[in-house]
């Protein structure tokens, strides 16, 4: 056994707001050893996404809240270290979902195999893994991208995003991404090949918006909500599809939005233009897994599609990261570094 002690980062408290560090807590407890058709993961890679801050509130939601005092929920990239379960040998690389932890015992329900020699293994958590497969999803399902069409997609530089914009160029659209300062903003264009980039946080923004959509917006990917949304909405074509995929600009309300009541007007521009508005969790898609995996990894070695990861080390940055992650701070798929291979 390389270690006798197990470190584990537990939800403290719920936030109200924005989550700080006192939400969390770095504990230590013995290594569970694996019993009877069971085997022992040291993690390796820890995935930070923007859905855990639904998760550390009690509010009813498509999942079930962490409790508090248990191990804050999270994709994870780990190594068998033992095994009693015939599946899995000791040295298999699997992905699954055992959370805040530097050791995990699992009787195996849940895990996939990772191939180490497809990609990296941490794309496993991100191209390859829950935001490839929500962006492929989304797009093709909801958005049904036509050649010729125009696809406006939020914050586009982040794990999400970056493939729907790169999809939706591969299936011919128009693609316009947004994000939030001049260099994710370059990295659209420069490195992703999107038609335009465009900075949110521009005093002139839905102007520049306006000016990027000549023809209107055929598809939006919604990740975000609040000012952004309010700027697509008035140029949304006829027949327009959004999937709604997130609504990062919300999850730290503790109230409703201020304001005027803009239900009426949503409501009335969806029966006059018909619009589609979906919402949806990649796991309704799962039946689609190996389609997704083929296609992307296919179009990933033909350098088709490109990503990015913004690494920290050490199970006890994860807080802080995903603060910074509820804030925009990260650039490209964020991922914790648990451990070595």
């Amino acid at each position: 056994m390389p270690a006798s002690k197990n470190h584990i980062i537990v939800l403290a408290s719920r936030p109200v707001g924005e989550p700080k560090p006192d939400n969390f807590r770095l504990v230590e407890r013995d290594i569970e050893h694996p019993g009877p058709g069971e085997i022992l993961l040291k993690t390796l890679w820890l995935s930070l996404d923007p859905y855990m801050r639904g998760r550390m509130s009690d509010a009813k939601s498509y999942a079930e809240p962490v409790e508090v005092g248990q191990v804050m929920s999270g994709g994870t990239v780990s190594k068998v270290i033992a095994s009693n379960n015939k599946a899995f040998s000791v040295g298999d690389i699997v992905a699954g979902s055992t959370g805040w932890q530097e050791y995990a015992r699992s009787n195996g329900s849940g895990l996939r195999k990772v191939d180490p020699t497809l990609a990296p293994i941490s794309t496993a958590l991100g191209i390859l893994g829950m935001p490839g497969m929500t962006a492929y999803t989304g797009l093709l399902n909801i958005g049904q991208p036509k050649p010729g069409e125009t696809l406006v997609v939020a914050a586009a530089s982040g794990a999400v995003g970056a493939v729907v914009g790169q999809i939706a160029k591969l299936k011919g659209c128009r693609v316009v991404g947004i994000a939030g300062g001049p260099d994710k903003v370059r990295y659209l264009t420069e490195e992703l090949g999107f038609d335009v980039g465009l900075d949110h946080r521009a005093a002139d923004f839905p102007a520049q918006l306006r000016a990027a959509v000549p023809n209107g917006i055929d598809i939006y990917f919604e990740n975000v909500g609040g000012h952004v949304w309010d700027a697509v909405f008035p140029l949304l074509n006829k027949f327009a599809r959004i999937p709604v995929c997130g609504l990062i600009a919300h999850y730290n309300d503790s109230g409703p939005r201020q304001g005027i009541d803009r239900l009426p007007i949503l409501m009335r521009s969806i029966l006059s233009n018909r619009l589609t508005l979906r919402g949806y969790i990649v796991g309704d898609f799962a039946a689609q897994t190996d389609d997704f995996l083929r296609d992307v990894s296919g179009w990933l070695k033909e350098g088709k599609l490109k990503y990015r990861e913004d690494i920290v080390h050490g199970l006890e940055k994860a807080p802080e990261a995903l603060i910074g992650l509820l804030k925009g701070r990260n650039f490209g798929k964020l991922l914790v570094k648990v451990a070595d291979e």
